[in-house]
């Protein structure tokens, strides 16, 4: 569990610097309260190995029967945008054949991860400040099964 905390800090630490979200970026969360997330039955964790290296974490937050939300999304810098990102959420949207929504937020000022998601098919559907030059944009993704 320390690995997989030890990821998040490092993939979150220019986001942190950057915007100075000291609040909600996952880099300023507490090892109890990460922890505290392997407690909840409702979430589902996985880690995504290359090479023989812990390189992206993720969970899957179930909401009701047929809602899940991806959140803390991450993967180490020097493995970003080589398509891991890609493949793994369709794998993972894979495993849950009976969810026809899923959902997820992102910092809107991050124009990649926005064009990702998008690409993936997924819709803005609302928008909320959370500080000067810094906003959240949550998306969802309705599946036709």
């Amino acid at each position: 569990m320390r690995k997989i905390y030890k990821i998040q800090i490092i993939a979150y630490k220019p986001l942190l610097y950057k915007y100075q979200d000291f609040e909600y970026n996952p880099r300023a969360e507490s090892f109890e309260r990460f922890r505290n997330r392997f407690d909840n039955v409702a979430i589902d964790h996985y880690i995504i190995q290359a090479a023989d290296t812990s390189i992206r974490y993720f969970r899957v937050f179930l909401i009701g029967e047929n809602i899940c939300r991806f959140s803390a999304l991450f993967i180490l810098p020097k493995y970003q945008g080589k398509g891991y990102a890609q493949q793994v959420m369709k794998q993972v949207e894979k495993l849950y054949p009976h969810i026809t929504k899923w959902m997820l937020s992102t910092v809107k000022q991050e124009q990649k991860l926005c064009h990702l998601y998008e690409k993936m098919g997924y819709t803005a559907i609302s928008e909320e400040a959370v500080k000067d030059g810094m906003d959240l944009i949550n998306y969802e993704k309705v599946v036709c099964n």
